[in-house]
């Protein structure tokens, strides 16, 4: 059986904790280079995975012959020139989200990899539970009517990241914490909680609905921190659905919500991600419960770095192709036009060229 030899950019928290082990666990790839900017912390970290090389560079990594797959797994101000360099030598590619800095670096991205017939994902692990396939294919089959409303609850105890008031990371006890800047300087992170958690739920809405914002008005709280730590978002989609964003990082250190609310013109459907639940129930108010996730399917982390391999080898099988981190960095970009100006703004004038 062929394996696929991938490339880490990024070495850090999340790839270590998450990409580097399910690329190791799966049959079908190799992993062989990692890289950070550090030699003796690339060392020391391909050294405990029993990775053969260690590189200080995108571009000593790449040079390395064999190579097919990159997982970029660096702060979001490097996505785009490594991803573009990845590209550009026709390696598929798995970005972490923030897809970019801008929507015109993110639809640049996805360009060179269609015109190179590359597989190139976002990296969205709601993207791939089974309730979210159950509601995608309900929503898209047209088991609730058309879409009218939509509404949103996302939640997360990042503050502390993006105050740059401790490095602790918010998932198990990973290998290594995230550098202090990764989330709390703006250079490096583009925002706070929009570029940092409201990307999960702006790809998330087209992932469901295959749909993407006509226009977006948004209003953010710093709370006393340097960026925003409480967003709320009115999104027109372009098939006339209403929806309504609210997301925080300042929560308990163990609370988490994410509450889908869809209503359509047949049916609701009601999803709590973080507790693996849905509910359909239809006008005439019969309720149907699919059964709850297990513990480690609600959030899987390491479905990401599978279903890249799984695409280089079957295209027909991408589940989160990074066009849907497009729609997302638009409604981003959008959102913080909006703060800025205090009027909605239309996401024609996010594209480089309208949808």
């Amino acid at each position: 059986m062929r394996r696929i030899k991938c490339g880490v950019l990024g070495a850090g928290w999340w790839a270590t904790y998450a990409h580097i082990p399910a690329i190791q666990q799966n049959p079908k790839a190799q992993l062989v280079a990692i890289q950070k900017r550090s030699r003796e912390e690339a060392r020391r970290v391909a050294d405990h995975f029993g990775i053969p090389f260690a590189c200080t560079s995108a571009e000593e990594l790449l040079a390395i012959p064999g190579l097919e797959a990159i997982v970029i797994s660096s702060s979001p101000n490097l996505h785009f020139e490594q991803a573009k360099a990845a590209l550009e030598q026709g390696k598929h590619v798995l970005i972490e989200k923030p897809m970019t800095l801008t929507t015109s670096e993110a639809e640049e991205l996805v360009d060179i990899a269609s015109e190179n017939g590359l597989q190139f994902l976002i990296s969205c692990p709601w993207h791939y539970t089974r309730h979210s396939a159950q509601a995608q294919a309900m929503i898209r089959q047209g088991e609730l009517g058309d879409i009218r409303m939509i509404s949103i609850l996302m939640t997360n105890p990042v503050s502390h990241l993006i105050r740059g008031a401790s490095t602790q990371p918010t998932h198990g006890t990973p290998y290594l914490q995230p550098h202090g800047s990764t989330y709390s300087d703006r250079s490096i992170a583009g925002g706070g909680q929009i570029y940092t958690q409201v990307c999960h739920v702006a790809a998330y809405l087209t992932f469901l609905t295959g749909s993407t914002a006509r226009n977006v008005y948004a209003r953010f709280h710093h709370d006393g921190a340097a960026m925003d730590i409480y967003d709320t978002l009115n999104i027109q989609m372009t098939d006339d659905a209403l929806v309504s964003i609210a997301s925080t990082g300042a929560t308990g250190r163990e609370r988490r919500d994410y509450e889908v609310r869809i209503f359509g013109t047949r049916g609701m459907l009601f999803l709590e991600l973080w507790r693996g639940k849905m509910l359909h129930i239809d006008l005439e108010g019969k309720e149907t419960a699919f059964p709850d996730l297990a513990a480690d399917d609600i959030y899987p982390h390491g479905a990401p770095a599978h279903n890249l391999i799984d695409s280089i080898l079957d295209p027909s099988r991408n589940q989160s192709p990074a066009s849907l981190g497009v729609a997302a960095m638009a409604v981003i970009e959008a959102a913080c036009s909006s703060v800025a100006s205090g009027m909605p703004v239309a996401i024609e004038s996010i594209h480089r060229q309208p949808v």
